[in-house]
């Protein structure tokens, strides 16, 4: 599938992963966290993102 906001989703993409293909492509991503049980890059401040932990209960910690 392609994507037309790529380009715009990228000024918003805060995920520090470079190699992730499936940055900028928001759908992608979030399909791909969901599955595993995880949040994407988006749903955290840069802080709680440098540490690559995705899980709900990270989130939940922060938010408590």
């Amino acid at each position: 599938m392609e994507c037309p906001s790529i380009q715009k989703n990228m000024k918003q993409c805060n995920c520090t992963y470079a190699g992730c293909p499936r940055m900028g492509k928001c759908c992608e991503c979030v399909s791909y966290h969901r599955a595993k049980q995880q949040l994407p890059a988006c749903f955290f401040d840069k802080e709680a993102e440098a540490t690559w932990d995705r899980s709900y209960s990270h989130f939940a910690r922060l938010h408590s």
